[in-house]
């Protein structure tokens, strides 16, 4: 069934698509306003995913920095008359924790390998095995509800507040819709870094051990 969530999502999708076709068009040594504050945006984003993953920033860029893009743009298309978030609705936030969650194994078993990244489920002792799959389920559906409730308890409480107070006072209720909308972006995005991170960790202290070991 096609409702308004998935054609918001389309066009948010299309959006970003144009847009980096846009702003990729014509780059130059000596960029102007615009082009400045896409890379630094880049930059920023960069950094951030460096803080958590130095080894593999350039690696998960791609993934997370285009996360981070859409759920910012999609938290703030509820600001439009007529439309509403599509992070508001479940079913978005559950495909997008199941991105997150397919994600961060992808990453793990295309470094690893699938026998070495599956022997991590088992360490540091086969009891553990059920507790790790437990804790994989759990995180996304976290991931999903944590996400979906805070942008409809968001959207309601601008209504509610609309109705009680009219159109008095527009301005700070737009401004905090915008704050919280990139903060639960940043907070959507970091949780996807940090599950995707710990994966590629866990390879990169595996190496350093057997660098160790051989020395």
């Amino acid at each position: 069934m096609i409702d308004s969530t998935v054609v918001t999502t389309w066009v948010i999708i299309g959006v970003v698509w144009l847009l980096a076709w846009l702003l990729s068009r014509r780059l130059c040594i000596n960029p102007g306003l615009v082009q400045t504050a896409v890379e630094g945006i880049i930059v920023s984003i960069e950094n951030a995913i460096a803080e958590v993953a130095p080894q593999h920033a350039r690696r998960l860029m791609p993934f997370i920095g285009s996360l981070w893009v859409f759920l910012a743009i999609a938290n703030l298309s509820g600001l439009i008359p007529g439309v509403h978030s599509p992070t508001r609705d479940l079913s978005a936030t559950s495909a997008l924790a199941i991105i997150v969650f397919l994600s961060t194994h992808w990453y793990g078993i295309r470094l690893q390998g699938l026998k070495r990244y599956l022997i991590h489920y088992i360490k540091p002792s086969p009891i553990l095995l059920p507790f790790h799959l437990i804790a994989e389920i759990t995180r996304t559906v976290a991931l999903a509800v944590r996400l979906f409730g805070n942008m409809m308890s968001l959207e309601m409480a601008a209504l509610m507040f609309l109705m009680v107070a009219g159109f008095l006072a527009p301005v700070p209720i737009l401004m905090l819709h915008i704050i919280e909308a990139l903060v639960q972006a940043y907070i959507f995005g970091m949780l996807a870094l940090i599950y995707v991170a710990g994966g590629l960790q866990y390879q990169h202290q595996r190496q350093q051990q057997e660098g160790k070991s051989h020395a």
